[in-house]
């Protein structure tokens, strides 16, 4: 699917409403002895107000740069997701102008952009749901003859109740999309292909659980297929697009991820990835696609950091390597591209000329391009950041330490400058659980430094980006080790002595949510406060009702719900069913359109808590998904999160 040590002050449940506007309240239905039982659940009810705009934490939010980026395929225009407007829209600039960012053309409207992609001949795909929904309409936009210009979007595909979908490719004459959708019966994905300008659409290939288009063939005769068999883990198929006949292309590895890099044809016979099947780490390697497919060694040797992203330009390959979550640039052949800032790169490439995304502690989103003939980069896109003070951003330093069981753990610690004690800390904690913290800009992080407030993200195991084997070190089982892990780390963080641990607060959102549940309630003494941004408090509601993206990866990760024995171990293990060892106070919150996570799951979390007579405050966004996607949302939401975690972690 990511104060203080002894007695805590148990403040009124809403003492934030005057701050934040008036409590609301939402129907409750819990079931009881066959009953329907219905209670008003209060909450905090965003509001817009100037007290957004004029709070401290206000400029680390409105401090903005590119979000994800590509290059079209003549390499002259760039499209950027950008938040110009509040909401996340699709913008076009001209690469090989003087100054690209003067020409920024908006090509999108609506609620906000969940992906985008270009089309052999310059025109350009993308989707947008229903504030957060998921489910996407997919329009297509057009530039003029001389690419001077941009048309109106034209819709192609509009969304359907029953459809998550998931965009793969363009056949080569730009003509159709092929693209992975649960239409059919709203659980599993099945592989279509559309007219783009009739938006007639046609089932080729009927899946089972999670499998999605990675890649199309340059031909447009074949396409490349992963099926979700863990978080983390994939298999691989070539799929013939006439016939819709499927054959396996990858080993049955049930740990080997192949996809997460990227997938890339280099003919129409051979497609090249970087796979930890076999080894720790990602390498490089070939497989040929016809009848008789082969696996190609690998090209890069097995290192001790993966690959995770790849691109094939003309005919050199450039690839991102990850470090402790430092990206570094490099080229095949050629050697390391050096000029970028440090922190985490994302590339693109037509033909010669390359892309490349930078978001850093103190880099929101900077765009550099360069050609293969001389690989230094050009910044074409700088990150706006309004009022802020780019040379106050603090960089984390990376640590490593041992867990009490000798597995290493790994996180990135920012320090604030200047403290003349030792500061509070704040622990946040990736979703996934399958992901990583890594080096990027975050509002939130930068603004609790500047009021002497320390950081620590934390890379429990189960983490990605250290190897196979401690992706798996949290499955089934194994789930409340990396939750023990948090406590490890605030330990060993007290004896380096830079952070005052008397004064530690929890967060994070998604799989980080259910961890801030899980450790206040499994080790009540550890933190004094937490922040739980829409996770889970039940195990068993939460993996029954997945949404089906979610449903096909989770049955290795956490076994099957619908097995008594998996059923038993998580209403055992279940934050709700420990609710009344947590003491101390927490942030909750969630968004009514999210359909990943219910919010009865918060819920359940903030009426167990305020029965127990616990500080639970509430917020909910009626117009949010997994996660806050709208600029009003997200200044509203860190105002009312930086006053509650100053006011806890005060001495």
């Amino acid at each position: 699917m990511r104060f203080f040590r002894t007695a805590s002050v148990i403040l009124p449940a809403f003492a934030l409403f005057a701050a934040c506007g008036d409590p609301s309240t939402v129907e409750d239905k819990t079931a009881e002895t066959g009953a329907s039982e219905i209670a008003a659940l209060e909450f905090i009810a965003p509001t817009t107000s100037d007290a957004d705009l004029d709070s401290d934490v206000a400029p680390y939010v409105l401090a903005r740069g590119a979000g994800p980026s590509r290059l079209s395929p003549d390499g002259r225009t760039v499209a950027t997701r950008l938040s110009l407007t509040g909401t996340r829209q699709v913008y076009v600039m001209d690469a090989q102008a003087d100054d690209p960012k003067s020409t920024l053309q908006q090509l999108s409207q609506g609620s906000g952009v969940t992906f985008f992609a270009f089309a052999p001949d310059g025109r350009l795909i993308y989707g947008a749901d229903n504030n957060g929904d998921e489910r996407e309409n997919y329009w297509i936009v057009a530039p003029s003859e001389d690419g001077s210009s941009w048309g109106e979007p034209e819709l192609i595909l509009p969304a359907t109740e029953n459809g998550f979908r998931r965009f793969g490719g363009f056949t080569a004459d730009s003509g159709q999309i092929v693209y992975s959708s649960t239409e059919r019966n709203g659980e599993d994905f099945d592989i279509y292909m559309a007219d783009v300008v009739t938006g007639e659409a046609r089932l080729v290939h009927e899946g089972q659980g999670g499998l999605f288009v990675e890649a199309v063939s340059p031909a447009g005769t074949s396409a490349i297929l992963s099926e979700s068999v863990g978080e983390d883990s994939d298999r691989l198929y070539v799929l013939d697009l006439q016939t819709g006949q499927r054959r396996g292309l990858s080993d049955p590895d049930p740990r080997a991820n192949h996809s997460d890099a990227g997938i890339r044809y280099l003919d129409d016979n051979r497609i090249i990835l970087a796979t930890n099947a076999g080894q720790e780490f990602a390498a490089l390697r070939t497989y040929q696609v016809n009848s008789s497919f082969q696996v190609g060694a690998n090209i890069t040797r097995e290192a001790t950091s993966d690959i995770d992203a790849v691109e094939v330009c003309g005919d050199t390959i450039v690839t991102a390597r990850n470090r402790d979550g430092f990206s570094s640039l490099h080229l095949q052949p050629g050697g390391t591209v050096r000029g970028l800032p440090r922190g985490v790169y994302s590339i693109d490439c037509a033909d010669e000329a390359v892309l490349v995304r930078v978001s850093a502690s103190n880099v929101p989103g900077d765009l550099y391009t360069f050609d293969l003939d001389d690989p230094t980069p050009r910044r074409i896109f700088g990150s706006d950041y309004g009022e802020l003070d780019v040379n106050g951003l603090i960089l984390p330093e990376s640590v490593r330490m041992p867990a009490r069981d000798g597995v290493d753990v790994q996180g990135l610690l920012y320090l604030p400058d200047s403290t003349m004690t030792p500061p509070p800390i704040v622990f946040m904690v990736h979703g996934g659980p399958t992901a990583q913290a890594r080096p990027s800009y975050n509002a939130t992080v930068q603004y609790l430094l500047s009021k002497g407030i320390a950081v620590f993200q934390s890379n429990v195991r189960g983490s990605t980006g250290f190897g196979r084997t401690y992706v798996t070190l949290d499955d089934k089982r194994k789930r409340l080790d990396s939750v023990r892990d948090l406590v490890d780390m605030l330990d060993y963080l007290e004896a380096d002595g830079r952070v005052d641990t008397s004064r530690a607060a929890v967060m994070g959102g998604s799989y980080g949510g259910y961890m801030v549940n899980a450790v206040l309630a499994d080790y009540p003494e550890a933190f004094d406060a937490g922040v739980s941004l829409f996770g889970v408090g039940d195990w068993v509601t939460a993996l029954e009702i997945a949404s089906p993206a979610l449903k096909a990866s989770d049955i290795i990760e956490y076994g099957d719900i619908d097995e008594p024995e998996w059923r038993e171990f998580y209403t055992e293990i279940s934050p709700i069913a420990k609710a009344d060892n947590i003491r101390v106070p927490v942030l909750y919150s969630h968004g009514a359109m999210d359909p990943r996570i219910d919010k009865a799951e918060t819920e359940i979390m903030v009426r167990a808590l305020r029965e127990n007579g616990v500080r639970a405050d509430y917020i909910l966004f009626p117009d949010e998904g997994h996660g806050w996607r709208k600029l009003n949302n997200r200044l509203f939401y860190e105002r009312v999160q930086a006053e509650f975690l100053e006011e806890v972690l005060s001495e």
